[in-house]
């Protein structure tokens, strides 16, 4: 009998899950186009105060920029060891916090002057990193989303699904609208994600947003999501352009 109700109750989620809509299909309209540096790997993406903030990767040339959105001109820059391979990064509670990939550490400066405060253990892959206002929020390459507070303790996770399937390679993170949108790795595919419940709520298609004639050696995938009064700006890793878009829907 036990296993005949935990069949049905199995059968019955799959149905739910089913049943249930699936996230909204988007492509994306070129508003406007800045330059942006082809050096730049691009792991993080922000705006804080009107200003944009970018991080990069590559052993021996990771880096923390503030930029010129207008020319692409870099303003500040913070360089790490070689050793290190720098990846996501959000300001937080007047603090500047950096994730590495596979180093086990993450970084904290200030963020006015960025001044160096402290080193963490971290305790898992360093991939995208936002905040809520509240939290920060991380990806690990996983199906999974990791809320944290500002000295790195585990506050809660989500599993993220669509159509109730996981779905892996999260990597770039930014909040909009009281949602976590994310790159998915090696794809032109950004995920709008409700923050609760992990399910999918939305899909954009950037598929040709980067011209074929503009594509070098260099040229690496879409990676790179940021928010300024409501608009949204999109570029990838060693690109030489960063867009402004507007979604449209399919």
């Amino acid at each position: 009998m036990k296993r005949l109700i935990l069949s049905v109750a199995a059968a019955l989620m799959c149905l739910a899950a089913c049943s249930a809509p699936g996230p909204r299909h988007y492509t994306v309209k070129v508003v406007r186009e800045y330059p942006h540096d082809t050096k730049a790997y691009t792991q993080g993406l922000f705006f804080e105060g009107g200003e944009l903030y970018e991080s990069t990767g590559q052993t021996g040339q990771s880096s923390f920029r503030k930029v010129d959105l207008v020319t692409g001109k870099v303003l500040r820059k913070l360089d790490f060891s070689r050793k290190y391979f720098g990846e996501g990064s959000v300001i937080f509670n007047g603090k500047m916090y950096m994730l590495t990939w596979t180093n086990k550490v993450a970084f904290v400066y200030d963020a006015a002057t960025l001044e160096y405060q402290k080193t963490y253990s971290y305790p898992r892959e360093g991939w995208g990193l936002t905040t809520d206002g509240k939290s920060l929020i991380a990806s690990d390459g996983s199906s999974n989303i990791y809320f944290l507070d500002g000295e790195f303790h585990l506050q809660r996770s989500i599993k993220v699904t669509m159509n109730g399937r996981p779905v892996r390679l999260l990597n770039e993170l930014e909040w909009i609208d009281g949602r976590i949108w994310a790159n998915v790795y090696t794809t032109d595919m950004i995920l709008i994600i409700n923050p609760d419940s992990g399910s999918v709520e939305g899909v954009v298609d950037c598929t040709g947003l980067l011209p074929d004639k503009l594509r070098g050696p260099q040229t690496d995938v879409l990676n790179g999501i940021a928010v300024l009064d409501g608009r949204i700006f999109l570029t990838g890793k060693n690109w030489p352009k960063l867009y402004e878009v507007e979604l449209k829907s399919k």
